[in-house]
Protein backbone atom coordinates (compact mmCIF):
# COMPACT_ATOMS: atom_id res chain seq x y z
CA UNK A 1 0.00 0.00 0.00
CA UNK A 2 3.08 2.52 0.93
CA UNK A 3 4.08 2.01 -2.67
CA UNK A 4 1.19 2.52 -4.30
CA UNK A 5 -0.04 5.81 -2.55
CA UNK A 6 4.11 6.95 -3.17
CA UNK A 7 3.84 6.32 -7.18
CA UNK A 8 0.36 8.18 -6.51
CA UNK A 9 1.52 11.18 -4.63
CA UNK A 10 4.45 11.44 -7.51
CA UNK A 11 2.37 11.75 -10.78
CA UNK A 12 -0.17 13.81 -9.26
CA UNK A 13 2.69 16.29 -8.42
CA UNK A 14 4.18 16.51 -11.80
CA UNK A 15 0.86 16.50 -13.20
CA UNK A 16 0.63 20.01 -13.12
CA UNK A 17 4.29 20.63 -14.51
CA UNK A 18 3.52 19.00 -17.41
CA UNK A 19 -0.38 20.38 -17.81
CA UNK A 20 1.97 23.97 -18.17
CA UNK A 21 2.76 23.19 -21.77
CA UNK A 22 -1.05 23.09 -22.69
CA UNK A 23 -1.98 26.12 -21.12
CA UNK A 24 -2.45 27.90 -24.35
CA UNK A 25 -3.86 25.47 -26.60
CA UNK A 26 -7.24 25.14 -27.58
CA UNK A 27 -8.55 21.66 -27.00
CA UNK A 28 -11.62 20.74 -29.32
CA UNK A 29 -11.33 17.31 -29.66
CA UNK A 30 -13.93 17.43 -32.70
CA UNK A 31 -12.16 19.46 -35.47
CA UNK A 32 -8.30 19.56 -34.48
CA UNK A 33 -6.51 18.07 -36.63
CA UNK A 34 -3.72 17.89 -34.21
CA UNK A 35 -6.16 15.77 -31.46
CA UNK A 36 -7.16 13.13 -33.53
CA UNK A 37 -4.99 10.62 -31.39
CA UNK A 38 -3.24 10.74 -28.03
CA UNK A 39 -0.87 8.98 -25.91
CA UNK A 40 -0.43 8.56 -22.36
CA UNK A 41 0.77 7.22 -19.29
CA UNK A 42 -1.30 5.61 -16.42
CA UNK A 43 -0.70 5.06 -12.60
CA UNK A 44 -3.12 3.79 -10.04
CA UNK A 45 -4.40 0.83 -8.16
CA UNK A 46 -6.62 -2.26 -8.11
CA UNK A 47 -9.17 -3.22 -5.36
CA UNK A 48 -9.02 -6.71 -6.53
CA UNK A 49 -10.62 -10.42 -5.41
CA UNK A 50 -11.70 -13.64 -7.02
CA UNK A 51 -15.11 -15.19 -7.30
CA UNK A 52 -15.74 -18.54 -7.15
CA UNK A 53 -17.96 -21.13 -6.10
CA UNK A 54 -15.04 -23.15 -4.29
CA UNK A 55 -13.40 -21.63 -0.99
CA UNK A 56 -10.30 -22.49 -2.16
CA UNK A 57 -10.32 -19.38 -4.77
CA UNK A 58 -13.16 -17.42 -3.47
CA UNK A 59 -11.29 -14.59 -1.97
CA UNK A 60 -11.55 -11.02 -0.60
CA UNK A 61 -10.66 -8.18 -1.84
CA UNK A 62 -6.75 -6.99 -1.74
CA UNK A 63 -4.96 -3.67 -3.38
CA UNK A 64 -2.69 -3.58 -6.19
CA UNK A 65 -0.74 -1.45 -8.19
CA UNK A 66 -1.64 -0.62 -11.94
CA UNK A 67 0.86 0.88 -14.19
CA UNK A 68 1.43 1.27 -17.98
CA UNK A 69 0.21 3.58 -21.14
CA UNK A 70 -2.12 3.73 -23.48
CA UNK A 71 -2.50 5.21 -27.25
CA UNK A 72 -6.77 6.54 -28.14
CA UNK A 73 -7.41 7.25 -31.86
CA UNK A 74 -10.69 9.66 -33.08
CA UNK A 75 -13.19 6.86 -34.98
CA UNK A 76 -15.57 9.41 -36.03
CA UNK A 77 -14.85 12.95 -37.20
CA UNK A 78 -18.54 13.90 -36.69
CA UNK A 79 -18.85 12.34 -33.34
CA UNK A 80 -17.22 12.26 -30.27
CA UNK A 81 -15.97 8.89 -30.13
CA UNK A 82 -12.74 7.50 -29.57
CA UNK A 83 -10.89 3.78 -29.35
CA UNK A 84 -8.26 3.30 -26.42
CA UNK A 85 -5.95 0.64 -26.25
CA UNK A 86 -2.91 0.14 -23.42
CA UNK A 87 -0.34 -1.96 -22.32
CA UNK A 88 -0.53 -2.17 -18.45
CA UNK A 89 0.86 -4.03 -15.42
CA UNK A 90 -1.86 -5.08 -13.03
CA UNK A 91 -1.85 -6.36 -9.83
CA UNK A 92 -4.92 -8.82 -8.88
CA UNK A 93 -5.85 -11.75 -6.17
CA UNK A 94 -7.05 -11.59 -3.29
CA UNK A 95 -6.77 -12.80 0.13
CA UNK A 96 -9.04 -15.65 2.50
CA UNK A 97 -8.34 -17.70 5.51
CA UNK A 98 -8.25 -21.86 4.60
CA UNK A 99 -8.39 -23.96 7.82
CA UNK A 100 -8.46 -20.89 10.01
CA UNK A 101 -4.65 -19.87 8.31
CA UNK A 102 -4.71 -16.76 6.10
CA UNK A 103 -3.25 -17.33 2.63
CA UNK A 104 -3.12 -14.10 -0.11
CA UNK A 105 -2.96 -14.94 -3.81
CA UNK A 106 -0.80 -12.22 -5.98
CA UNK A 107 -1.31 -12.61 -9.39
CA UNK A 108 0.50 -9.84 -11.62
CA UNK A 109 -0.69 -9.58 -15.24
CA UNK A 110 0.45 -7.88 -18.47
CA UNK A 111 -2.84 -6.47 -19.39
CA UNK A 112 -4.23 -5.34 -22.83
CA UNK A 113 -7.42 -3.21 -22.61
CA UNK A 114 -9.58 -2.13 -25.46
CA UNK A 115 -12.09 0.20 -25.04
CA UNK A 116 -14.50 2.73 -27.10
CA UNK A 117 -15.03 6.10 -25.38
CA UNK A 118 -17.71 9.02 -25.89
CA UNK A 119 -16.53 12.43 -24.95
CA UNK A 120 -18.80 14.79 -23.28
CA UNK A 121 -17.43 18.15 -23.88
CA UNK A 122 -18.04 20.57 -20.53
CA UNK A 123 -15.87 22.86 -21.16
CA UNK A 124 -13.06 23.75 -23.41
CA UNK A 125 -10.67 21.93 -21.29
CA UNK A 126 -12.69 19.90 -19.48
CA UNK A 127 -14.15 16.22 -20.42
CA UNK A 128 -16.17 13.64 -19.42
CA UNK A 129 -15.98 10.12 -21.25
CA UNK A 130 -17.74 6.90 -19.95
CA UNK A 131 -15.62 4.11 -22.01
CA UNK A 132 -16.95 0.34 -22.21
CA UNK A 133 -14.84 -2.40 -23.82
CA UNK A 134 -12.83 -5.24 -22.78
CA UNK A 135 -9.20 -6.76 -21.87
CA UNK A 136 -7.10 -9.42 -22.53
CA UNK A 137 -4.53 -10.37 -19.76
CA UNK A 138 -1.34 -13.07 -19.60
CA UNK A 139 -0.05 -13.54 -16.35
CA UNK A 140 3.81 -13.23 -15.48
CA UNK A 141 4.16 -13.34 -12.20
CA UNK A 142 2.42 -14.46 -8.92
CA UNK A 143 2.57 -16.42 -5.27
CA UNK A 144 0.09 -18.36 -3.07
CA UNK A 145 1.34 -16.92 0.52
CA UNK A 146 0.11 -19.20 3.60
CA UNK A 147 0.83 -17.34 6.35
CA UNK A 148 0.56 -20.04 9.13
CA UNK A 149 3.31 -22.23 7.52
CA UNK A 150 5.20 -20.07 5.73
CA UNK A 151 4.98 -21.48 2.36
CA UNK A 152 4.82 -19.24 -1.30
CA UNK A 153 4.26 -21.32 -4.28
CA UNK A 154 3.73 -20.22 -7.25
CA UNK A 155 -0.14 -19.20 -8.29
CA UNK A 156 -0.22 -20.81 -11.38
CA UNK A 157 0.34 -24.33 -10.41
CA UNK A 158 -3.70 -24.00 -9.58
CA UNK A 159 -4.50 -21.01 -11.89
CA UNK A 160 -4.03 -20.69 -15.30
CA UNK A 161 -2.24 -17.83 -17.11
CA UNK A 162 -4.42 -16.43 -19.39
CA UNK A 163 -7.65 -13.83 -17.96
CA UNK A 164 -10.27 -12.08 -20.20
CA UNK A 165 -13.56 -10.15 -19.48
CA UNK A 166 -15.38 -6.97 -19.95
CA UNK A 167 -14.20 -3.60 -18.33
CA UNK A 168 -16.23 -0.34 -17.92
CA UNK A 169 -15.60 3.01 -16.32
CA UNK A 170 -15.57 6.40 -16.67
CA UNK A 171 -13.12 9.26 -16.42
CA UNK A 172 -12.16 12.87 -16.43
CA UNK A 173 -10.14 14.60 -18.20
CA UNK A 174 -8.98 18.62 -17.65
CA UNK A 175 -6.13 19.92 -20.32
CA UNK A 176 -3.35 17.24 -20.07
CA UNK A 177 -4.51 15.95 -16.17
CA UNK A 178 -6.74 12.58 -16.43
CA UNK A 179 -8.43 10.51 -13.51
CA UNK A 180 -10.45 7.29 -14.22
CA UNK A 181 -12.68 4.86 -12.63
CA UNK A 182 -13.42 1.20 -13.74
CA UNK A 183 -14.31 -1.89 -13.25
CA UNK A 184 -13.00 -5.15 -14.81
CA UNK A 185 -15.44 -8.14 -15.01
CA UNK A 186 -13.12 -11.32 -15.90
CA UNK A 187 -15.39 -14.08 -18.01
CA UNK A 188 -12.62 -16.37 -18.63
CA UNK A 189 -12.25 -19.31 -15.62
CA UNK A 190 -8.07 -18.71 -13.84
CA UNK A 191 -8.78 -21.95 -12.20
CA UNK A 192 -7.29 -25.33 -13.47
CA UNK A 193 -9.59 -27.33 -11.43
CA UNK A 194 -12.29 -28.63 -13.83
CA UNK A 195 -14.57 -29.11 -11.55
CA UNK A 196 -14.56 -25.22 -9.68
CA UNK A 197 -14.21 -22.32 -11.75
CA UNK A 198 -12.93 -19.07 -10.58
CA UNK A 199 -12.76 -15.30 -12.09
CA UNK A 200 -11.37 -12.59 -11.09
CA UNK A 201 -12.79 -8.97 -10.17
CA UNK A 202 -11.04 -5.52 -10.15
CA UNK A 203 -12.07 -1.95 -8.90
CA UNK A 204 -9.49 -0.17 -10.39
CA UNK A 205 -8.96 4.02 -10.02
CA UNK A 206 -5.72 5.62 -12.17
CA UNK A 207 -4.23 9.57 -12.83
CA UNK A 208 -2.38 9.90 -15.80
CA UNK A 209 -1.86 12.19 -17.90
CA UNK A 210 -2.56 12.87 -22.02
CA UNK A 211 0.31 13.37 -24.54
Amino acid sequence: MKRIFTLIMVIALAIPTFAQYQTNRERSRYNRDDTERYYGLRLGMNIASTSSESTNFDTNPRTGLVIGGVFGMQLSRQHPVWLEMGLMYSEKGGKTHLNDAKVTYRLGYLQLPIVAKYNFNVDDDLFISPFLGGYFAVGITGKVKNYETRESVSVFDSMKRFDGGLRGGCCLEYKMMYVEVGYDLGLANIARDEFDAAHTRSLFANLGINF
